[in-house]
């Protein structure tokens, strides 16, 4: 049985702005991200934020699917940020180095500033 995750896209600004809520794990992973690939389309020049805030847990594939969109964005002059991760979740992310690497900020807001000046 797939797992509950929910994500919903909104625009503000020059960003697109994801919102998961549930559990990310292998089953579920691989439609939710081609489901958000689909709905980001062409990278170029696209900026992305990651809001986790419902997010409760998420597996190595989901962390993995995170990193290709990060990855995409960036070969793309985009910029993305990963934002109100749940302790859990933050935790995960940094003991397999995510946030070295993505931008992580407290809020959306922080990372709206930084993607709309």
């Amino acid at each position: 049985m797939e797992t509950l995750v929910e994500v919903n896209k909104k625009e503000e600004g020059k960003a697109l702005i994801f919102n998961f809520s549930g559990e990310l794990d292998e089953t579920n992973a691989d439609k939710t991200f081609t489901d958000i690939y689909g709905q980001i389309g062409d990278f170029a020049g696209k900026n992305i934020v990651f809001n986790l805030s419902g997010l409760k847990y998420l597996n190595s594939k989901s962390i993995g699917y995170i990193a290709d969109v990060f990855s995409n964005i960036e070969d793309h002059e985009g910029k993305m940020y990963i934002t109100n991760c749940d302790e859990g979740v933050k935790d995960v992310l940094e003991l397999v180095g995510i946030t070295t690497i993505i931008p992580t900020v407290e809020t959306e807001e922080e990372a709206l500033k930084e993607i709309n000046g």
